[in-house]
């Protein structure tokens, strides 16, 4: 299926939220499956863990758990549903991609520390392309790699620098149906795309506080219409911009209490009163979001990381042919979006 000509984006409400600080603590990363479990990659001083829940926010158990041995995990950044239905989960500290079913079982890793061809350094960001291959934000190597599913290499791109095509401390990836390679560049406080083959598109991006300025941009994530949306770390909030980089919009968090959220409070007297004294307007918000995932019914899931949650959104839009929407005018100026 391919992209509308054009879009009438109608809204993007909040959904619900996932989660709480005794299931999802310190939520770093989130995937979501075609019938709707999701997995909360969890990641603290004394957490490293892959939470099971789904969308009506029952908890089914956790894997993995901190060490160095195989299953285990240090420092893990990021996680993605493999083409094989396999969950595959980035390392930063171990240099290694540990594979799961999911249901928690482990099946392999791979990967090696070093600068080489396929070697890794502080691994963050993995997605899979329509052909089932896995593109890795080597971060300290500062370029995209290339695998295999099984850890072949097949190519990679990116050298140190703020230079278009050029990196610093790469985070997120994220690939569209069109095989374009999304990459958040973190120390360079920017977004860039590459083709297939690793050809440098465009960027979009400054440091900033401002619409489509980032302060260390971290998760990443395009819909199947072609928008991209950006957690922008710094400034607690998540961005979002159409195909061709222009701004969209930006997200500050609409949170509402989890449904374990409710339960645990409504079992305990002091944080029930904890929680009838607070302020809630800065509960809703983002803090420090990272992790982004967008699903083919066109919702958007953000790992909350100082939250301890998952918020969920769901978008809004009509789809446009080329006789239902007037011609792009002449004058930008004179453009409506």
């Amino acid at each position: 299926m391919g992209r509308p000509h054009a879009l009438f984006r109608t809204g993007f409400p909040y959904l619900k939220t996932i989660g709480m600080r005794r299931v999802t603590s310190y939520a770093i990363d989130v995937a979501v499956t075609d019938d709707d479990r999701l997995f909360v990659l969890c990641r603290g001083d004394t957490t490293a863990e892959v939470r099971r829940t789904d969308m009506d926010d029952v908890d089914h158990g956790s894997f993995g758990g901190r060490g160095t041995a195989e299953g285990k995990f240090t420092w893990p950044a990021s996680l993605a549903v493999g083409p094989d239905g396999n969950l595959y989960i980035s390392d930063e500290a171990l240099n290694r991609i540990s594979i799961f079913s999911l249901d928690g079982e482990f099946i392999s890793c791979w990967g090696s520390p070093g600068s080489g061809e396929g070697q890794l350094d502080r691994p963050s960001g993995l997605r899979f392309d329509g052909d089932g291959d896995l593109y890795l934000s080597d971060t300290m190597n500062h370029r995209v790699q290339k695998f295999s599913k099984d850890g072949e290499f097949l190519q990679s791109w990116g050298s140190h620098g703020d230079g278009d095509g050029e990196l610093n401390m790469p985070w997120g990836v994220d690939i569209d149906e069109l095989g374009a390679v999304y990459v958040s560049d973190w120390r360079n406080d920017r977004i860039q795309k590459f083709g297939p083959d690793g050809q440098f598109e465009f960027a979009v991006g400054t440091s900033g506080n401002g619409r489509g300025q980032f302060d260390r941009p971290t998760g990443i994530a395009v819909d199947g219409d072609g928008d991209i949306y950006v957690s922008d770390w710094g400034n607690d909030r998540v961005q979002q911009f159409a195909a061709d980089g222009r701004y969209l919009d930006t997200f500050i968090g609409d949170a509402t209490m989890s449904k374990c959220g409710i339960d645990y409070v409504l079992a305990n007297p002091v944080p029930l009163r904890l929680r009838e004294m607070t302020s809630l307007e800065p509960q809703k918000r983002f803090r420090g979001p990272l992790g982004l995932a967008t699903d083919e019914r066109k919702r958007l899931f953000v790992a909350d990381y100082g939250a301890f949650r998952v918020q969920i959104y769901q978008k809004q839009a009509i789809e446009l042919s080329a006789d239902q929407i007037a011609p792009e005018r002449q004058s930008p100026s004179l453009s409506v979006t």
